[in-house]
């Protein structure tokens, strides 16, 4: 892709340059604003304050130009600033900003919904609830997987992360620091073990009857209303699962009545290389979350599904007043229309196949990368101690710190993940080009060199 198909309406030299020291002067000011003002609770990966974006590049306020591998940690998928985005927010802003579609209904709003009930896997009548973030999403899936099947239970599996609210604390499989001393958690959430094929090595058929098994003695499929699965899992390390572990677990709840819910929340609209990662798994889930990428960097979140399950709440039940503001939802038409138009699900495509070929050339030169896994524009490095590669697996934590922090001095943004704080992920726009990605692997190598 080049510079001229990712015209955007401020364009920005598709190329990292440092022009201060990272922070910057500007950026240090700022920050001494913000710690006056703005909780510690709300932490930031890197302490420089953006001015501008475009495309895969950040611009902060000393003038510095940054790779971003983060995304909005997976927002920004079409590429920040996006024309199509732009142009359709900037001219829904015109018209209708806020009504409230339970209110007074609007036509953007109904053709998300259709758009949605198009792209999302599943071959049935399909209908959505548009809400403000992922969080939200999952509380209205579990709510609406609840109501349908007249049960409580919700089960998740290990590594998983889904939010920050009260009943996605409870979800999330680790702790600190998203649910450390904000208890009570809500009750009625089981963590099954999930599979994880670098560590437990089993097939999907061996994984899924563990899982199976887990839900069958632990929590009793008669009591379960809904399992909730990342089909490749965020925070807890960009996980994927084994072949046929996801069609096993949704075989086993279509026969036990149980809704299986599919948490595409950073996997879903084009990252993967299809426009949800689930069908790449051989999947249909009977409920998709959709939230991040759905609308460029705009707040719009949705819960898709089969129309007898959606249509389970009754009438009031679902809604709220900011979910599928007007000026979001057009801004969402847009991504759909970008995919599209720009072919941008063989550009996360592309994007697998350059990351991860610079990826495996460093493996060969760097025992400290255990594992490279991923799909699409969505690929991630486990990182384990020097010289157990091959034998225990012990996890590197302190190299992810250590190459985040000279990334960001040499002008690229990564991010970690992992339960065990060891992995290393890349979560760029699709408008990064193999050159920014090449650059950004360059900078990366001379990290891993500092390691020894």
């Amino acid at each position: 892709m080049t510079e001229t198909q990712i015209a955007p309406s401020h364009t920005v030299p598709q190329q990292r340059q440092l022009v201060t020291a990272v922070p910057g002067p500007k950026s240090i000011a700022l920050h001494e604003r913000r710690t006056a003002v703005v909780s510690a609770g709300v932490s930031s990966a890197l302490p420089v304050y953006i001015e501008r974006a475009n495309g895969a590049i950040l611009v902060d306020v000393d003038g510095n130009r940054f790779v971003d591998f983060g995304g909005g940690i997976g927002v920004t998928t079409v590429g920040h600033t996006e024309r199509h985005v732009v142009e359709a927010a900037t001219a829904q802003l015109r018209d209708v900003t806020h009504t409230l579609f339970t209110v007074t209904p609007y036509e953007e709003y109904v053709r998300v919904a259709e758009l949605l009930a198009q792209h999302t896997p599943g071959d049935w009548a399909k209908k959505s609830v548009l809400v403000n973030s992922g969080a939200e999403a999952v509380e209205n899936g579990v709510k609406i997987a609840r109501k349908f099947t007249r049960r409580r239970g919700v089960a998740v599996l290990d590594h998983a992360y889904h939010g920050r609210t009260n009943l996605t604390m409870a979800m999330n499989y680790k702790a600190h620091p998203y649910a450390s001393g904000f208890g009570p958690l809500a009750g009625d959430v089981y963590h099954a073990p999930n599979s994880y094929p670098y560590r437990d090595g089993l097939s999907g058929e061996q994984a899924a009857a563990r899982t199976i098994a887990y839900l069958e003695k632990v929590v009793g499929a008669e009591d379960l209303a809904c399992l909730v699965v990342e089909p490749i899992q965020g925070e807890g390390g960009f996980m994927v699962p084994a072949d046929g572990y996801l069609p096993a677990l949704q075989a086993w709840c279509t026969e036990h009545g149980v809704v299986m819910i599919a948490d595409e929340i950073q996997s879903g609209m084009a990252r993967s290389g299809s426009y949800f990662a689930s069908e790449q798994f051989g999947w249909e889930p009977d409920l998709v979350l959709s939230a991040k990428g759905i609308a460029g960097g705009l707040p719009l979140a949705a819960v898709t599904g089969r129309a007898e399950i959606m249509d389970a709440a009754l009438p009031g039940g679902l809604g709220g007043t900011f979910g599928g503001n007007p000026v979001a939802c057009a801004a969402a038409v847009a991504v759909f229309e970008a995919i599209e138009e720009d072919g941008l699900l063989a550009e996360a495509r592309r994007i697998e196949a350059s990351l991860t070929a610079g990826l495996r050339s460093l493996a060969e030169r760097f025992d400290v990368i255990g594992d490279i896994r991923g799909k699409g524009a969505m690929i991630a490095i486990e990182l384990v101690r020097p010289g157990t590669r091959d034998t225990t697996k012990e996890p590197y934590p302190e190299a992810v710190g250590a190459l985040i922090a000279h990334a960001a001095q040499q002008g690229v943004l990564l991010l970690s993940a992992g339960t065990y704080g060891n992995v290393l992920r890349f979560l760029p726009s699709l408008a990064v080009t193999d050159e920014l990605i090449e650059d950004a692997l360059g900078v990366l190598e001379s990290g891993l060199a500092t390691l020894g």
